[in-house]
């Protein structure tokens, strides 16, 4: 299956949930470009965005392991590329 670059937009509510985040994307680091992460102190959240390139099946998975975390919201942009 042909690689796609994508960025992963993480919304971190459940500070709980921050290790299992942190867990899932060290799984699949081989494919990860940069992270940026935010913590927006004043709405006591983290934003996270994750620059990817990797097999589709493979980004799908991820942002579904994220998204399926309490508290955690995780939606995805491919390139066209």
């Amino acid at each position: 299956m042909a690689k796609r670059v994508a960025v992963i937009a993480i919304i971190v509510e459940n500070e709980q949930s921050v290790e299992q985040v942190n867990a899932i994307l060290h799984e699949y680091s081989g494919g990860i470009i940069g992270r940026m992460g935010i913590p927006y102190r004043q709405k006591g959240i983290n934003i996270i965005s994750i620059a990817i390139d990797a097999e589709q099946n493979d980004i799908n998975t991820i942002a579904g392991k994220i998204g399926k975390l309490d508290g955690v919201t995780a939606k995805t942009v491919y390139s066209p590329v």
